[in-house]
């Protein structure tokens, strides 16, 4: 399966609540939508990816349980960024303080904030190019760390702040860096 992309930017375009009830409406479909206001409907993970993505999940979920230093998310959530675009991570964190700030209704539908930290695993459907233009359109919204994962390649792209992106080749470990003290990701 591939991920599709649909522009009714001409014929209509959508406002933040349309956009939260076309995914309300729609659970069985996962959307996100670009900077540019398309439409993209992201297939579902396969096993391998699906079980690797899970076991990535579980690493940060017991490193924020010790530190306590924010709140991890996994690819259901859908965020709503300050550049205009709803995206949804494979994995992601927001620091503690910056998510307290967020009253309950904006935590509750697409929080309006750009997380700390995201994550994108490259499945055998994505086009590394497509990737790619995510992860800067993280980093211009104001995610401060962003790895993508390339497994099959054994590839890891490193994306920081107003940062050339690194390219590492089959690194065994990743660190958090300043943006998730203390945490490491054995490969």
């Amino acid at each position: 399966m591939t991920t599709i992309t649909i522009n009714f930017n001409n014929i209509l375009k959508l406002n933040d609540d349309q956009f939260y009830q076309l995914c309300r409406d729609n659970p069985e479909i996962k959307f996100e939508r670009n900077i540019r206001g398309e439409i993209i409907i992201m297939p579902p993970s396969g096993g391998e990816t699906g079980e690797y993505n899970a076991s990535l999940i579980a690493d940060f979920v017991i490193w924020n349980r010790q530190t306590k230093r924010g709140k991890v998310f996994d690819s259901s959530t859908c965020f709503k960024l300050p550049n205009g675009s709803n995206r949804s991570p494979d994995v992601s964190w927001i620091k503690l303080e910056r998510w307290n700030k967020l009253t309950p209704q904006q935590r509750e539908k697409f929080p309006p904030i750009a997380p700390d930290f995201v994550l994108e695993l490259m499945s055998p459907s994505d086009i590394l190019k497509d990737v790619q233009k995510k992860m800067e359109e993280y980093m211009n919204g104001g995610v401060k760390l962003g790895w993508l994962i390339d497994r099959k390649n054994r590839r890891v792209e490193i994306y920081r702040q107003r940062k050339e992106v690194e390219i590492l080749d089959s690194p065994t470990t990743l660190s958090g860096e300043d943006v998730l003290p203390g945490f490491i990701l054995n490969i």
